[in-house]
C-alpha cells in the first residue's frame, strides 16, 4: 500500500482482478497512493459515504481530491493522462492508442463474461462443489477468446505498437486467471504464452496480479 500520504486513493480488495490491473498500472507509472480495502469480506462497498462515490457498489473506486472515478480501465485512463506524460502506457499516435482502446473495450464486455464462471467456479468454489463439466465447457468457451489473444500475438511482443500499454495490463490480468486455473483441459497458445512470460516478469505484476489466486 504505497505512500499513505498520496491523495489518491484506491478503493478495493487486492485480490480482485480489476483492483490488481490499477494497481499493476500505479507500479508502471510510479504512482503514490493509498489503498483502502472494500469489496466481499471486507464490506464498505454497500455503506452510503461508498455509494456516494461509486452507485454500482463494485470495486475499485478512485478517490483523487474531490473527483470519484469507478470502472477499471477507466480508471487506469485517466492515472495514465494525469501520471504518465510521455508513457507509453497510453500511447498518443492515434491508430496505436485506438487499437490499445479496442483491447481495454473487449475485455469488459467479451473476456471478462467469459473468464467469470471459470474463474468463480474453480477457485472460488469449494473443490467438493466443483461442477467441472461444467467447467470445462467454461473453459472451452474461453479458449475461443484466448485463441484471437493468440492470433493478435503472433510477431508481436505486444498487444500494439512496440511497448507495453494499458491493453496488456487489462489483457494480462485476465491471463493470470486463465493460465493459472486447472483441471480442466486447454489449448496450447504459443504466442499468448511468449507475451505472458515477457509481461509477468514485470515488477508491477509480480507484487499484485502473480500472488495465488482467492
Amino acid at each position: 500500500m504505497p505512500s499513505a500520504h498520496s491523495s489518491l486513493q484506491i478503493w478495493g480488495r487486492a485480490n480482485s482482478v480489476n483492483v490488481q490491473k490499477v494497481l499493476w498500472c500505479c507500479r508502471e507509472l510510479g504512482v503514490a497512493y493509498e489503498r483502502i480495502d472494500a469489496g466481499m469480506q471486507y464490506g464498505r462497498n454497500g455503506d452510503a459515504d461508498y455509494l456516494a462515490m461509486n452507485p454500482n457498489g463494485r470495486v475499485p473506486t478512485l478517490l483523487d481530491g474531490d473527483f470519484a472515478l469507478w470502472e477499471s480501465n477507466a480508471i487506469m485512463r485517466y492515472i495514465a493522462l494525469t501520471h504518465g506524460h510521455d508513457s507509453t502506457l497510453y500511447p498518443a499516435d492515434p491508430r496505436i492508442r485506438a487499437g490499445m482502446e479496442r483491447w481495454l473495450d473487449w475485455t469488459l464486455s467479451t473476456l471478462q463474461p467469459v473468464e467469470r464462471p471459470l474463474f468463480w467456479g474453480l477457485v472460488r468454489t469449494p473443490p467438493a462443489e466443483r461442477d467441472m463439466t461444467a467447467m470445462q465447457q467454461a473453459a472451452d468457451t474461453a479458449a475461443v477468446q484466448w485463441r484471437i489473444i493468440d492470433r493478435q500475438l503472433q510477431g508481436r511482443d505486444y498487444l500494439e505498437g512496440q511497448h507495453l500499454s494499458l491493453a496488456d495490463i487489462a489483457v494480462g490480468a485476465y491471463a493470470r486467471r486463465w493460465l493459472g486455473v486447472e483441471g480442466v483441459s486447454k489449448p496450447k497458445l504459443p504466442h499468448l504464452q511468449r507475451w505472458f512470460e515477457r509481461i509477468s516478469a514485470r515488477p508491477g505484476f509480480q507484487e499484485f496480479v502473480a500472488p495465488p489466486m482467492s
